[in-house]
């Protein structure tokens, strides 16, 4: 076990590492891997269930006078579900801090299918006006309520209860069901804009991912329920170690960590929502597929990154996690222009070209998970790490989609959003050299914060 030069917080000091090391071990990680993995596809096929939709939402929620406005509308709508996710992310995050992790999961996953169901139940622009564009964006900044702390706290929960050099691989059990909850979300909205025509789609047709929500949510609330909190969580209960106002403390205290994580975040950010949401719309309504072209092209790249995860948190348990971050950074900075390129060279290149960006996804995608846990102490850790990383994706991954469609109307290429995305593995690529510091053989129980 290497040693880290830290400093203390105000907490008792860490006793040493505990963690489910009876015999039915192996059976209670399963249970909390299918907890996580089940509650998980929950949250991101509700948020999906958006983007997966969006050149629908944008004709049916919005006044048609110029079909660009419109989908900007629909994209700003979506970037502002994710103005709720800082709020989210602290009530959560303290929530998480505070009364323990299983019990934050089960409230954001019953706060994100109550209002993704309520947005299939929605009147459009024809019945309500002005007003249905309105709730449509509250219903959003409910979802984006709930995500805030989702990732983080799902992310805290599974690793807290993994054993030691296997972190990263039961870590990607989040990005998985990341990617298969999107690759269930465009199969489901490819087969309903394939077999519906265009009057049925509209009427109703758009709405089925989103009432799919209601008996999935029950689903992910009961798995959540039945398992108990993480043993890291639990030690500290029993040493009073919990914070009061671990949000604050987690400011005070980690404020490189926080920003060293916002600073590779913002590619994992971008990059993913490029690849998953955007990519739709960017096929069908920027480089001329159809819409069913658009989301085969989506599900194969979403196949692509689900089934690269599990082989890169494996290379990342062996090799560390700021080798493979400083790889991914790199890898966007060189790929994504030919990959945007390919996308537009047809069918073939686009399905080559998406999964060329989400291998790059899976590869900082697998590495930031648990280096985002292992970088914050136990106690301020779902606190910490939400900060951080929903800070990255407020401020980047929800205005990605609507920052790549104005980039393409400004510059008049379909090529600007890869260069938007290059720049930003550059940025992150220097904060991971300069500023990270290498978390693989970090215990977890620990309850000091790496030292500036």
């Amino acid at each position: 076990m290497t040693t880290d030069r830290h400093t203390s917080v105000p907490t008792p000091t860490a006793e040493k590492a505990t963690g489910p090391d009876g015999p039915d071990a192996p059976g209670v990680r399963r249970k909390v891997a299918a907890a996580t993995a089940v509650g998980n596809f929950v949250e991101w096929f509700d948020s999906g269930a958006y983007a997966i939709m969006s050149a629908t939402i944008a004709g049916l929620f919005f006044p048609q006078y110029d079909k660009t406005a419109a989908l900007l509308a629909t994209w700003a709508v979506f970037a502002g579900g994710f103005i709720a996710r800082p709020l989210g992310a602290a009530f959560f995050g303290r929530y998480g801090d505070r009364i323990g992790r299983n019990r934050m999961l089960a409230l954001s996953v019953l706060c994100m299918s109550g209002s993704t169901l309520l947005i299939g139940l929605l009147p459009t622009y024809a019945g309500l006006g002005i007003l249905a564009p309105v709730l449509l964006f509250l219903l959003r900044a409910i979802q984006g309520f709930s995500t805030g702390g989702e990732y983080t706290g799902a992310s805290a929960f599974i690793m807290e209860y993994a054993p030691e050099g296997r972190r990263a691989r039961y870590a990607s059990v989040v990005p998985i069901t990341v990617g298969f909850a999107s690759v269930a979300g465009a199969a489901t909205g490819l087969l309903i804009t394939s077999t519906l025509n265009e009057g049925a789609l509209n009427s109703w047709g758009w709405r089925i991912p989103f009432l799919l929500a209601g008996p999935l949510g029950l689903i992910g609330l009961y798995l959540r329920s039945r398992i108990q909190d993480t043993p890291v969580f639990r030690a500290m209960e029993k040493r009073e170690a919990v914070q009061e106002a671990p949000l604050r403390e987690a400011w005070r205290t980690c404020r490189r960590q926080v920003l060293t994580l916002f600073g590779y975040s913002i590619t994992n950010a971008v990059g993913y929502y490029l690849m998953s949401s955007y990519m739709i719309a960017y096929m069908s309504e920027e480089v001329g597929y159809t819409k069913s072209e658009a989301m085969l092209t989506s599900v194969v790249a979403m196949l692509a990154y689900s089934a690269a995860c599990p082989l890169m948190a494996a290379a990342s348990d062996r090799f560390g996690r700021k080798p493979m971050l400083l790889v991914a950074c790199g890898g966007f900075a060189v790929a994504t222009l030919p990959a945007f390129w390919l996308i537009g060279t047809g069918l073939a290149g686009a399905i080559a070209g998406t999964v060329v960006l989400a291998v790059l996804v899976s590869v900082i995608g697998t590495s930031n998970v648990p280096a985002m846990v292992e970088m914050f102490p136990g106690q301020l850790r779902a606190s910490g790490s939400a900060i951080g990383y929903t800070a990255a994706y407020v401020l980047f991954g929800g205005t990605a989609p609507f920052a790549a469609t104005g980039l393409v109307s400004l510059a008049g290429t379909p090529l600007a959003p890869g260069f938007y995305l290059m720049g930003l593995a550059v940025v992150s690529g220097l904060v991971v050299w300069f500023s990270f510091r290498e978390t693989l053989r970090l215990p977890l129980t620990r309850t000091t914060v790496l030292a500036d």
